[in-house]
C-alpha cells in the first residue's frame, strides 16, 4: 500500500492531463504548403536508438512516436496511448512490477497497416539485442520482458518494482518502430538497415521523403495520420548544418526559415537579429546543461584501435580526483554565463538542474579558485615546469585535447577555459567538430562525442519528462560505449563505481517521491562535485526563433522541441 500511495503522489507530481493545444485553424491536410526547418547540426540518421544526437532524436520525432510522451509544462500526455496507466485506473499493478498500455484504435503506420502491440514487444527487443549498441538502453535496464495481451494491449514487465513506470516507450527518445520494417535490424545488423534508418515508416504527422546524410531531410505529410485536419503543412525542409548565427539570421532577419532550433548565440547577437522583423526568439528553463566531461580512459593516438579511450587503458592523470577538481574550480562560471547566455544562463554545478525535486544544492563550483586549483595540482605531483606546463616524476605532462562542436559560444568558452587551465600549468590543445558529425551515430567515425577521442570534451543534453532516472542511468558500468557495442552507450566518460551503480537500483526500486529526490540528488554529486568526473558549466535556457507568419509553436524543454509540429500554422495565408 506504502508503494501505490507514493506512486500515486508522483503521478500527482507529474501532472498528467489530457492534451489540450488544439488551435482554431482547422482545416485541410496540408493546406499551408512547404514550412522551412534549420537545425545547424544536421542530421544523421533517422533511428533515436542509434544516436544520442539531439538533432537525430528531434529529426526522428516527425515519424517515430511513442505511447506518451511531456508537454511543455513536464505534463505526461498520450500519444499512441489511449491514456497514462496508473495505479489508480488499473493500468500500473499494485506491487508496481508491470505496467499495461492500450494502444489507440486508430492510429496506424504511414504505410497503411495497423500499429500492433507487436510493435512495441519489438522495439522493446530490437534495443535489448546483443550486440546492437542500442543509444537509449538505460530505458529498457530494468525491464524483464514485453508481453502482448492482444493486438492493442501489452504489458511490460518489470525486474522488480518501478517506482517510475514511464520510461521504456514515454518520450521521443523512446519511440516505437515497426516490427515489419526492423525485423531484419536485429543486434550487430542494425546499423547495416540504411533504409529503415533513414526511411523510418512511422505514426507521425509526416514521413521521409529524401534524405541525404548530414544536409537535409524531406518530408511530406503522413496520408494516414489519425487526425484528417492534421498537419497543416504538406511539406517540411529539414536542412542542417551551418551554424548558430546562420541559422537566427535566416530566421530573424532573412525570412529564409520558418524555425531555427538551438540558439546558442550571445544575448545581445539574438536582441540584434530580432531587430531584423521576420522572426522572434522563444526561451524556456528545463534541464539543459552546458558541460565538460572528462576522459576516464586514454585517448592517445599511439594506441592501437580497440584499445584506444576504452577501459583496457586507463587514463594517465584524469583518473586521479585532484586533477579533475582543479580543472573546475578553475572555471568562472558566472563569466560563462555573461559571454555566452545572458538572462538564458545559470552557472550551474549540478547535471541535473531541475526539478526542485532532484536539484542538490551543490554550489561548491561556482566561486573560481584558482589558488586551490594550483594547490591541488601540487598536492597530486605535478609541478611547474619551465615552459609553464606541469609534468610529474614519471613524464607526465598535464597536456589536454579539448574538444566540442563547432558553435560560436562554445568556441568562446573553450578559448576562456583554455587561459584558466594554461594559468595553472595545463596545456591545451582546441578542437572542433562538425556538430552532425560530433553528434553522430556513425560507429565508424572516430569523431563522435561517444567515441571520445580526447581528453575531455563539451556539450550539452537533458532528460524527456520530470524522473532523472534513466538519465542518470547513463552512467552505469553497463553502458560504456566500446567497439564491441559499435561505440554505442551513454557512458562516454568510462566510468564504472559498483557503489553508483548500486544506489541506482536503489533508486529504480524506491516509490517514496522524497527519497527517490534525495537519492537523485546523491547520485548526481557523486558525478559532480565528489568526483568532478562531470564539470557542469551553465543550465541553460533553451532559445529558438521563428517566424513571425508560424503559428501553433510552443518551446518544449521537456520533450522533442518539434514535439507538437502537427498543431503548427501559417498565419495570414
Amino acid at each position: 500500500m506504502k508503494l501505490r500511495t507514493a506512486l500515486m503522489g508522483a503521478v500527482a507530481c507529474l501532472g498528467l492531463a489530457p492534451m489540450a493545444h488544439a488551435d482554431a485553424h482547422e482545416g485541410e491536410r496540408g493546406r499551408d504548403g512547404n514550412v522551412n526547418i534549420i537545425y545547424w547540426q544536421a542530421v544523421s540518421i533517422m533511428n533515436p536508438f542509434l544516436s544520442g544526437g539531439t538533432k537525430d532524436i528531434e529529426a526522428a520525432s516527425l515519424v517515430l512516436e511513442p505511447l506518451a510522451r511531456y508537454d511543455e509544462t513536464g505534463m505526461m500526455v498520450p500519444y499512441l496511448a489511449t491514456a497514462i496507466p496508473t495505479v489508480s485506473n488499473g493500468g500500473v499493478s499494485e506491487d508496481l512490477t508491470s505496467i499495461t498500455w492500450q494502444i489507440k484504435p486508430d492510429v496506424l503506420w504511414s504505410d497503411g497497416s495497423a500499429v500492433t502491440s507487436r510493435d512495441v514487444q519489438f522495439t522493446f527487443e530490437y534495443c535489448t539485442a546483443e550486440g546492437g549498441g542500442c543509444a537509449q538502453g538505460a530505458k529498457f535496464s530494468n525491464v524483464e520482458s514485453v508481453e502482448m495481451i492482444d493486438d492493442k494491449t501489452v504489458k511490460v514487465n518489470f525486474t522488480g518494482p518501478a517506482p517510475n513506470p514511464y520510461q521504456a516507450f514515454v518520450g521521443h527518445e523512446s519511440p516505437i518502430i515497426q516490427a515489419a520494417q526492423f525485423a531484419e535490424c536485429l543486434g550487430p545488423r542494425a546499423p547495416e538497415c540504411t533504409d529503415a534508418n533513414f526511411m523510418p515508416v512511422g505514426t507521425g504527422p509526416f514521413v521521409v521523403t529524401d534524405f541525404r546524410v548530414n544536409d537535409v531531410v524531406q518530408f511530406e505529410a503522413n496520408e494516414n495520420y489519425r487526425d484528417p485536419g492534421k498537419p497543416a503543412f504538406a511539406t517540411v525542409t529539414f536542412k542542417g548544418g551551418g551554424d548558430a548565427t546562420a541559422a537566427g539570421r535566416a530566421v530573424m532577419e532573412t525570412g529564409e526559415f520558418d524555425y531555427a532550433w538551438n540558439l546558442q548565440l550571445a544575448p545581445d547577437v539574438i536582441a540584434a537579429m530580432a531587430e531584423g522583423g521576420m522572426g522572434v526568439p522563444v526561451s524556456a528553463f528545463g534541464t539543459l546543461v552546458e558541460r565538460i566531461e572528462m576522459n576516464l580512459t586514454d585517448p592517445s593516438p599511439a594506441l592501437e584501435e580497440g584499445v584506444r579511450s576504452t577501459v583496457a587503458a586507463p587514463h594517465p592523470f584524469l583518473t586521479d580526483a585532484r586533477v579533475r577538481e582543479a580543472l573546475s574550480i578553475a572555471i568562472d562560471r558566472d563569466l560563462l554565463v555573461e559571454v555566452g547566455y545572458g538572462q538564458a544562463g545559470r552557472a550551474t554545478c549540478n547535471l541535473v538542474p531541475a526539478p526542485a525535486l532532484y536539484a542538490s544544492d551543490n554550489t561548491a563550483c561556482l566561486t573560481q579558485d584558482l589558488d586551490r586549483a594550483n594547490a591541488l595540482l601540487d598536492e597530486a605531483g605535478f609541478m611547474m615546469g619551465s615552459d609553464g606546463v606541469r609534468v610529474n616524476d614519471e613524464g607526465v605532462r598535464l597536456s589536454i585535447l579539448y574538444q566540442t562542436s563547432t558553435n560560436a559560444v562554445r568556441q568562446d568558452f573553450q578559448a576562456l577555459i583554455k587561459q584558466w587551465w594554461e594559468e595553472i600549468g595545463v596545456e591545451t590543445e582546441l578542437r572542433n567538430i562538425d556538430s552532425g558529425v560530433f553528434f553522430g551515430g556513425d560507429p565508424g567515425s572516430p569523431d563522435t562525442f561517444q567515441r571520445f577521442y580526447a581528453d575531455v570534451e563539451m556539450y550539452a543534453n537533458n532528460f524527456p519528462g520530470t524522473d532523472p532516472q534513466a538519465y542518470l542511468g547513463a552512467y552505469l558500468c553497463e553502458n560504456i560505449p566500446s567497439p564491441e557495442t559499435q561505440w554505442q552507450g551513454e557512458n562516454i566518460n568510462r566510468v564504472c563505481d559498483p557503489a553508483y551503480d548500486a544506489l541506482w537500483a536503489e533508486l529504480a526500486s524506491t516509490a517514496d517521491l522524497e527519497e527517490r529526490g534525495r537519492i537523485g540528488r546523491a547520485l548526481n554529486d557523486m558525478v559532480t562535485k565528489d568526483s568532478n568526473i562531470i564539470v557542469p558549466l551553465v543550465d541553460r535556457g533553451r532559445v529558438s526563433g521563428h517566424a513571425v507568419t508560424l503559428g501553433g509553436v510552443i518551446l518544449n524543454t521537456w520533450d522533442s522541441e518539434l514535439w507538437n509540429i502537427a498543431d503548427w500554422y501559417r498565419i495570414g495565408e
